[in-house]
């Protein structure tokens, strides 16, 4: 359980650990700051589509706000396709099927924060 008064705190991003995500091909994952930060209600993550990445179609039940860090993707929303760069913005309502795709040969990254809920991930076929 996480404390309802957390003390501030700067976590150096080269503290932060990536991991492989079984769910596709070259994507990585590093929690910034998570329960171990001691963050009260939401988790802020960083994934990294690696050039060639691919991520099946599927939903999560929570929301998830993102924030393009680098590179140029292609992030599809319900029966929407966009491309994506730096800077822009991005906002996956709880169940909203979505995926991603990394043609470039540059790698693309996006912060992902999200509320501390239980989340069950279901691939759409």
């Amino acid at each position: 359980m996480t404390d309802a008064n957390p003390k501030p705190l700067v976590r150096r991003g080269s503290d932060v650990e990536y991991e492989r995500v079984e769910l596709a091909d070259g994507l990585r994952k590093g929690v910034l700051l998570g329960d171990e930060q001691g963050t009260p209600h939401f988790d802020m993550r960083r994934f990294v589509l690696e050039p060639g990445a691919s991520v099946p179609r599927h939903t999560n039940e929570v929301e998830h706000e993102q924030f393009v860090i680098e590179g140029e993707y292609v992030v599809g929303l319900g029966d929407e396709t966009h491309t994506v760069s730096a800077g822009d913005s991005i906002l996956v309502p709880a169940g909203v099927e979505h995926w991603y795709r990394n043609d470039s040969e540059r790698q693309g990254s996006f912060l992902c924060v999200v509320p501390k809920a239980d989340d069950h991930i279901e691939l759409v076929e």
